[in-house]
């Protein structure tokens, strides 16, 4: 029943804070931690035996194992090359400088040995892959320059833990491994047979997905980890070594991402688990008794990973806006700090008390990123507001203006350079348009809305103007102000949704297009030939649609102003095109019945 118990108050616990914590902007990591800060010994005392919360980290481990198992899935050759500039480069720099940088510095202010100095400067080097990536979704930028190199240093930083940890198992005094050359040459041949394993491991998947049991594959991919796993710990190895492999071994297999779909679930639980064991364990009278310097210390730790990283991110190209916010965003410890800092003990590297200090700086530190980030993007922003748009001078009078030189802009400037027709970008993203200039693009900064600066780019003399724009209303604004002030320019404009497109029609523009009608038609298309439908009954329901929702959009820019009619009008335009289509299906079922039979 104590088992039963213990699992009720762990869910409870994460169930009631980590949920707050995502309201709060918060990461889902520093929700498991403060869960686990708070039923822990000294806070609530649910769990209230340290033994107890050593027990529960032992066996939370696993979700440090299933996750270096996915981060294997991930490592496949072809990605890595892409990848190589962010991982190979900023990633190896990013460790090494700042390992010795941090480890230094640790040595200079407590005068330590350079053994436990260098431990703790790689362990503090090591950013939260969890914590990032979980950051840069949440803010939708994990496709920009420094969503990709974070990426690229986390995925090497992943990768470097890898011999660290195995380091640390060797030089352990309570490790099985003798270090003999009998050991060394088990060693080899264990991970010479894992690898050999490679060529039985496709035919095996192959057998139990051949079954159709899912939660029997769910089963075989389990087993490969622990199993993995368990042969490393067999040779007094680290357990996260052997399913790294494992994920290695079946990376570039078809079964990569059923396997990955399987265990993230369980690896999402035993992280999380992992993470509330991790706040139980925090010491908690340390951080009363010295505030300042547990304060103090996580604020030197991210501004020296932040001065370290900044010359770095520039030395692989990226502009100076982007690698502040690298550096800020790689500017907290991580969670296999807590792993190295545990083995690092363990192996009686470094004093407990050191141990629970580095921990307690980690965690704080992941707490403070979120608005340490947020801040620097802020001064981005204003910098960025203050920089004097461009001045366009001399320029020659194009026929096409493109407002917004985003995706959309961008693939119409490519099909009009295509054609050898000049035109003139105006981007209001100081950002884009730097980028957009490596590739010998024409593009000015500036606010498109403004009518002095679509003057200056001779929208008098344009026969087009295309407007790409993300923001709904500028859009707007745009098209109404070129409409009153040059009648005789054609306006072509990319809507968000249906509501915009109706906005954009309202002002006169010509051609409207929402962003995604055109590939939802085609890809419908496609789906009904699928199902068997031929390609002229397939392209007459798309036809069917298209016509329909045109005379509803029509309808519908008469009331748009009134939310309950608007909405009334697409009830009744959604029956309506119901029993379009039932009408059909039901005189195609007429004319099948009533033709002759063969022969």
């Amino acid at each position: 029943m104590s088992f039963l118990l213990d699992a009720l108050v762990f869910f409870g616990a994460a169930i009631l804070v980590v949920p707050i914590c995502h309201r709060l902007g918060l990461s889902v990591v520093l929700g498991y931690l403060i869960a686990g800060v708070a039923i822990g010994p000294d806070v609530l005392g649910l769990i209230g035996e340290q033994q107890e919360a050593d027990e529960v980290l032992h066996f939370a481990e696993l979700g440090v194992v299933l996750l270096l198992f996915i981060i294997g899935l991930e490592l496949q050759p072809r990605r890595l090359w892409v990848m190589r500039r962010f991982v190979f480069g900023l990633g190896s720099l990013q460790i090494g400088v700042t390992t010795l940088g941090i480890g230094g510095l640790i040595a200079v202010l407590f005068g330590f040995g350079w053994q436990p100095s260098a431990l703790l400067g790689f362990a503090l080097a090591l950013s939260s892959t969890a914590f990032v990536l979980q950051l840069l979704a949440e803010r939708k930028t994990l496709n920009q320059p420094h969503g990709r190199a974070a990426f690229g240093a986390l995925l090497m930083q992943d990768v470097a833990v890898i011999p660290a940890i195995a380091v640390l198992d060797v030089i352990n005094p309570n490790t099985t491994s003798t270090g003999s050359r009998e050991d060394v040459l088990l060693i080899a041949l264990v991970v010479a047979g894992l690898f050999g394993a490679r060529l039985a491991l496709r035919p095996l998947l192959r057998f139990v997905a051949g079954t159709g049991i899912h939660e029997l594959f769910t089963a075989a991919g389990l087993a490969l980890v622990v199993g993995a796993a368990l042969t490393m710990q067999s040779i007094g190895l680290s357990m996260g070594l052997g399913a790294f492999i494992a994920g290695m071994m079946v990376a570039d297999s078809e079964y990569r991402h059923q396997l990955e779909t399987d265990v993230a679930p369980f690896k999402g639980l035993l992280l999380g688990l992992f993470f509330m064991a991790v706040g139980m364990s925090a010491d908690l009278d340390l951080l009363l008794d010295e505030p300042l310097v547990v304060l103090g210390l996580t604020a030197l730790l991210m501004l020296a990973k932040s001065v370290l990283l900044y010359p770095l991110a520039r030395l692989v190209r990226l502009d100076h806006a982007e690698a502040i916010r690298t550096s800020a965003v790689l500017s907290q410890g991580g969670e296999f700090g807590f792993v190295l800092l545990t083995t690092a003990m363990l192996a009686q590297v470094i004093d407990s008390r050191t141990a629970d200090l580095a921990v307690l700086v980690i965690t704080a530190s992941m707490m403070l990123t979120p608005a340490y980030t947020a801040a620097l993007e802020r001064l981005l922003h204003r910098r960025r507001a203050s920089l004097p748009f461009d001045t366009i001078v001399d320029e020659p009078e194009n026929p096409v203006v493109i407002a917004g030189f985003g995706r959309v802009g961008q693939i119409i400037g490519r099909i009009l350079s295509m054609r050898h027709i000049p035109f003139t970008a105006l981007e209001s993203s100081s950002a884009q348009v730097e980028f957009v200039r490596q590739f010998g693009n024409r593009i000015y900064y500036g606010d498109p809305s403004n009518v002095e600066l679509l003057r200056s780019a001779h929208i008098e003399q344009a026969k087009v103007l295309i407007i790409a724009v993300d923001d709904d209303e500028a859009a707007v604004r745009m098209a109404r102000s070129v409409k009153a002030h040059y009648p005789g320019v054609k306006i072509f404009a990319r809507a968000r949704n249906r509501r915009h497109e109706i906005q954009l029609r309202d002002v006169g523009v010509d051609f409207v297009i929402r962003e995604t009608l055109g590939s939802s038609l085609i890809m419908g298309g496609e789906v009904l030939e699928s199902l068997g439908l031929a390609p002229a009954e397939a392209a007459e329901a798309i036809d069917v649609f298209r016509v329909h929702d045109e005379r509803t959009l029509a309808q519908q820019m008469a009331v748009y102003h009134d939310d309950e009619a608007f909405r009334q009008t697409a009830i009744a335009a959604a029956r309506e095109l119901e029993e379009l289509f039932n009408a059909d299906a039901a005189s195609v079922r007429s004319a099948r019945t009533d033709a002759p039979a063969d022969g």
